[in-house]
This record gives structure tokens, C-alpha cells and sequence, in this order.
């Protein structure tokens, strides 16, 4: 019995091991951002954080810069479980619901104070429509917000009629429309030859991007009126979320409501940050004109209205919760 002990105990190990291997649970997180950006950062964060609450019976891949999965596949590739969670700009998704799209009106939210209580008024709806589709909410975090960069200051909307308005999706071809503008399709990459030959005259994007792209090689004023703060969304396969046990779930969710407090203010410092930059560059940095920024607002209660109309009763409750 002795020796039956003896060499059945390496097999018990060996036994033990692949258990213990059996109750770690890998996932997967695909983003459309390199491991440079913000956002990434902090996801990478989250996940360590997981780990570490979990005692590693849960861990995060994180697979930055579309290397894993483009950008427009991800959401699809996480509803049908190719992988267990994933990253994207909520907008993104925009065509499949209304409710995916309300962060990218113009002039609705101004900076991150009227951000956070649109995401509040969002949240419900948000968590609805994911359920709808097989996915569950992790946490949302903004990008900077959105300016105007042109080759000299604009004091009223009225001024950019018969201008190229570089246009890249939906809400910013409707901008252009709506002011009286000429919506030119561009991607950042040709920016600096577009405005150089006169292809464009003005945009809006962060001052992020305008560090990026070096605006300041094309460009002189940047108008920094927070016309919208774009969010992105980290999010997971229900059917995935519901195999962890209860201490990992609670673990995945107290770790992404730290991402996304810390998230927000990663955000912040990265307006900051590049605003600064901007000036450093030589790049006037103006706050609206009173003028402009009241028409341009009224341009935003008309994409508002025309999006409610679309989304139906939620979009109204949902606005009507934004602006009590």
C-alpha cells in the first residue's frame, strides 16, 4: 500500500495542477488603439487589477492597435464570442441603435461636466440596448473634447457659408449642412496637403488630434468650443460574464468602476496636456466668440431634435432626463 502511495502521489499532483489550471479563466480584449493611447493604458490597468483581485483566477489579454481585430469587427466579434470582451468609440455603432450615437450630437454636452450627466442619462439605455445583444457594460471613458481649427478666427456660424468643412461621419457632414458649409471628406493622413492647396478650410476635432496631425503646420487659430465629448466603451459577453463566479464578477465591476473614475481623469490631463501643446506650437487658442458659440448651439438643438425623432420614446426620455 506503501509503495501503491508513493507512486500514485506524483499522479495527485499532477492532478491538482490541472485543476487549479481549470479554474483560471483567460479572456480576451481586443482594441481598435496602440498601447500608447490613454485609453489603453488604462484598460491594461483594469486588467491587472482583475488579475490581482482575482488571486489570477481571471485574467485580461489586452490586445491594443487592431492587431487581434479592426476596429468595426469588434463589437460583432464580442456578441458572438469570439472573444469575451472588447473596446470601441460608442459611435461607432451608431447605424444599430440611436441610443449609441447621442454622445456624438453637437453642442448637446458641452465639456466633461455636461458629459458625465449625459452618460448618467445615457447609462440605462446604454445597459438596455447591450442586453439586448448579448452584452453587458464594463465602463465608458471620454476622449477630449472637440474644437474648431481653421486659418483665422470665426466670430459666427454665418462665416463658414461656401467653406470646405472637413466632414468624417454623420453628425459632422450634418454640422457642415446646417451651417452652410461645403462637407469635404478627408482622413487625418491628408489634412496637412488638403488645407495647403485649399481642398479644406476648417474642421473639428480635439486638440489631441491637432497635436497629432501637427496643425500647426497648416493651421493658426483652434476655437475651443467642447462641441461634444466622444466616449469609447469597454464591454463583455454576457454569456462570459455569467460563467465567472460571484467574487470574480464583483471583482470585474469594482475594477472597471476604478477604470472609469481613473479613465475620466487620464482624459482630463490629456486635454490639458495637449491644449498646452497647441500654444506651445505656435496655434492661437481662442474660447468661442458669444456669437458663435450660441448659433452653434442651436445647430446642436436641431441634430438633437432630428436624433430624438429617430430614437423614439427613449431618445426623448433620455434627453428629457440630460436636461432637467
Amino acid at each position: 500500500m506503501k509503495t501503491f502511495a508513493l507512486a500514485f502521489a506524483p499522479l495527485a499532483f499532477v492532478g491538482s495542477l490541472a485543476s487549479v489550471a481549470s479554474a483560471q479563466t483567460q479572456w480576451d480584449l481586443p482594441t481598435n488603439y496602440s498601447a500608447a493611447v490613454f485609453h489603453t493604458k488604462n484598460i491594461v490597468q483594469f486588467a491587472a487589477d482583475v488579475e490581482k483581485a482575482t488571486g489570477g483566477s481571471l485574467k485580461i489579454a489586452v490586445h491594443p492597435g487592431g492587431t487581434m481585430i479592426k476596429h468595426a469587427d469588434i463589437k460583432r466579434a464580442v456578441g458572438e464570442g469570439k472573444v469575451a470582451a472588447g473596446e470601441i468609440l460608442i459611435s461607432l455603432a451608431a447605424d444599430e441603435a440611436p441610443v449609441y450615437g447621442v454622445d456624438s450630437i453637437p453642442f448637446l454636452a458641452i465639456g466633461y461636466d455636461g458629459a458625465r450627466k449625459l452618460y448618467e442619462a445615457q447609462k440605462p439605455y446604454l445597459g438596455k440596448q447591450l442586453a439586448k445583444e448579448g452584452l453587458v457594460l464594463l465602463f465608458s471613458v471620454p476622449w477630449p473634447p472637440q474644437g474648431i481649427y481653421a486659418k483665422r478666427e470665426f466670430k459666427s456660424v454665418e462665416e463658414f457659408k461656401g467653406l470646405k468643412f472637413r466632414a468624417y461621419n454623420a453628425m459632422t457632414k450634418r454640422i457642415a449642412e446646417l451651417a452652410g458649409a461645403e462637407p469635404t471628406q478627408l482622413e487625418i493622413s491628408d489634412l496637412p496637403a488638403a488645407f495647403a492647396s485649399g481642398r479644406v478650410d476648417l474642421m473639428i476635432t480635439s486638440a489631441s488630434s491637432g497635436v497629432q496631425s501637427k496643425a500647426e503646420q497648416y493651421l493658426t487659430h483652434y476655437m475651443d468650443t467642447q462641441a461634444w465629448v466622444p466616449r469609447n466603451m469597454v464591454f463583455a459577453n454576457k454569456a462570459a460574464f455569467d460563467r465567472l463566479s460571484a467574487a470574480e464578477q464583483k471583482a470585474l465591476s469594482e475594477a472597471a468602476k476604478a477604470a472609469q473614475e481613473r479613465g475620466w481623469k487620464l482624459s482630463i490631463e490629456e486635454m490639458t496636456v495637449k491644449t498646452k501643446a497647441l500654444k506651445d506650437a505656435g496655434i492661437v487658442v481662442l474660447d468661442p466668440n458669444p456669437q458663435l458659440k450660441s448659433s452653434l448651439e442651436k445647430i446642436g438643438a436641431t441634430i438633437a431634435k432630428e436624433w430624438a425623432a429617430s430614437a423614439g420614446a427613449d431618445g426623448e426620455a433620455m434627453l428629457a432626463v440630460y436636461r432637467k
